[in-house]
């Protein structure tokens, strides 16, 4: 039998439930600390258990999840539960405009270099204007600044993954 909803996470063996929470952000302690609060009596309470696990992150453990997340304009390759969030989350971002591809390219360069790491933002309900626009306003921003916003997108996004993995 195939768990679904809230089930998934609350019935399954550990390892299985800590898969699942990996999917939505590689992050082994937050994963391990949702899993170790089971049952959830509704999924509201599960999200508001993934959100204080991850308040806050450590560098390392921010550092792990941006590894995990492609280029924003980047079609994710693959199968697996990553790359399916990451292609829903960025169906938005259109691919075969030359311009968008081009500005994000560009932005996605500028902000590497400046910054170390991808540049992450909540994609999900977002259109390319928008996060062209998120990404040339935050390359403004200081290393302190950025980091946390940047850790603030990273909980953003595991959470409304496990949201739907939970609906």
């Amino acid at each position: 039998m195939t768990l679904t909803g809230l089930a998934r996470l609350n019935e399954a063996d550990a390892r299985e439930a800590r898969a699942l929470l990996l999917t939505c952000a590689a992050v082994p302690r937050w994963a391990e600390e949702i899993v170790q609060r089971r049952p959830y009596a509704d999924v509201e309470t599960a999200l508001v258990a993934a959100r204080a696990a991850a308040e806050p992150w450590s560098e390392e453990e921010v550092d792990a999840a941006l590894a995990r997340h492609p280029r924003i304009g980047e079609r994710p390759q693959g199968a697996d539960a990553d790359a399916a969030h990451s292609r829903r989350e960025q169906a938005a971002v259109d691919g075969t405009d030359p311009e968008v591809a081009r500005r994000l390219r560009e932005g996605n360069a500028a902000y590497e270099a400046r910054f170390g790491h991808v540049f992450l933002v909540r994609a999900a309900g977002r259109s390319a204007a928008e996060i062209l626009a998120a990404l040339e306003e935050r390359l403004t921003h200081d290393p302190a600044t950025e980091r946390r916003i940047a850790a603030e997108q990273l909980r953003e996004i595991a959470v409304l993954r496990l949201e739907k993995e939970l609906a």
